[in-house]
């Protein structure tokens, strides 16, 4: 039993030799992976704005913003081979942008009633 539980320095040995595979050379050079890195910069945006004041959110656009990441976190599933970087971005976008409608909302029709 315990021959099955792999030594710690065959797991980094393992991980190194991974990361210098020319497979994961050609990952770092595909859309696969710098086309989420690159969409990163939209949930990282709306986490940022979470602090401010919610007089300055955008109903429409944050709508717009909601149904793309949801389109494309389908997208993200559905395409082969599956790309789980991309399908993540879009799920933090979902998150932080329906966590602005909700502020939106609550601003607009809630509280000010």
């Amino acid at each position: 039993m315990a021959s099955q539980i792999p030594k710690s320095g065959n797991v980094f040995q393992r991980l190194a030799n991974n990361l210098k595979s020319k497979e994961f050379r050609e990952y770092l050079m595909s859309t696969h992976f710098w086309g989420p890195i690159s969409n990163w910069g939209i949930p990282m945006a709306a986490l940022a704005d979470i602090k401010k004041d919610p007089q300055f959110i955008s109903g429409r656009m944050t709508f717009a913003l909601t149904l793309y990441s949801a389109v494309f976190m389908r997208f993200a599933w559905k395409v082969q081979p599956r790309n789980l970087l991309l399908l993540a971005c879009h799920m933090a976008n979902f998150s932080a942008q329906s966590y602005q409608g909700s502020r939106f909302i609550h601003h607009n029709y809630i509280a000010n009633k």
